[in-house]
């Protein structure tokens, strides 16, 4: 069954052109360990690494988003915008495909209040259209809700820094790959022959200019995500399951009403049920 999985995948992967690299005079000779062989002046990607790098990222990616945390897709070029936007919206995660702004990571706190800004924004164009501003002050505010919407909508939802940052093409996304790295975030790239794959943890080697290369890719990795996803939702069930457990108090039984500071009353001591207190002071 694995093998047969495997094989489809493979052949998703030759389809959609995943092994057609760059022209070879434009090569980053560190990407030569990737290489199957040159034709036509073209860089041929060996689909054995980039499987091999997907699977590794798979299995990584699932493991981090079970343990609690979150994802980061980057992608500004043409070809991954619409890709990223719909697949990291289908398992929940978060992506960047408009800018990338400086800080985005290493200046956390900021960027959430730029958020928070839009969401006063948002509030005030909810409450009366802008009705109470004048024409001006309506347009400077509508072009600034657009503007951070624009920008940072598809992290608006992340309120910590993620767990990995995934990035399609590395070239172009080097200041997010550099604030992950500082920060010690692990990170994935869809690499093509023209990049540096030392400066990510996890490198797939691939096509990352064609639109059904980068489909694939992301599409497998929504996959691993998503099984992580279901891990999370079994171990926090699971938790919350021990935690009620805790919770319960045990009944107590008759022989512990009585403590330790508080020995056993002896029959002398209470006396008969059915003789009067006056009766002991008598004798």
């Amino acid at each position: 069954m694995a093998e047969n999985t495997e094989n489809s995948l493979v052949k998703d992967l030759i389809e959609a052109g995943i092994h057609f690299g760059q022209r070879s005079s434009a090569w980053n000779p560190k990407m030569n360990r990737y290489i199957y062989d040159r034709r036509n002046g073209l860089h041929v990607i060996d689909i054995k690494e980039t499987v091999k790098g997907l699977l590794l990222a798979k299995r990584f990616l699932a493991k981090t988003v079970a343990e609690g945390k979150d994802v980061c897709f980057v992608g500004t070029k043409r070809q991954a915008k619409d890709i990223l936007e719909e697949r990291a919206k289908d398992v929940g995660m978060h992506c960047v495909t408009e800018r990338w702004l400086g800080g985005m990571l290493t200046n956390f706190r900021t960027i959430r209040t730029r958020l928070k800004r839009l969401e006063e924004l948002e509030a005030i164009e909810q409450e009366d259209n802008f009705a109470s501003y004048s024409k001006k002050m309506e347009s400077q505010l509508r072009r600034e809700m657009t503007k951070i919407r624009r920008n940072l909508d598809g992290v608006r939802a992340m309120d910590k820094l993620p767990g990995a940052l995934m990035v399609v093409d590395v070239k172009r996304e080097m200041t997010a790959i550099r604030e992950a790295r500082k920060l010690g975030i692990p990170t994935i790239a869809l690499i093509d022959t023209d990049g540096d794959p030392d400066v990510v943890d996890i490198p797939i080697p691939g096509n990352d200019d064609s639109m059904r290369s980068i489909d694939v890719i992301i599409r497998e990795l929504c996959k691993a995500i998503a099984e992580g996803k279901q891990g999370r939702s079994v171990s926090e069930a699971a938790s919350d399951k021990d935690d009620s457990a805790a919770e319960q108090p045990r009944r107590r039984s008759r022989r512990s009403q009585y403590s330790a500071d508080a020995p056993t009353p002896s029959p002398e001591a209470e006396g008969p049920a059915d003789q009067p207190a006056a009766a002991s002071s008598e004798s």
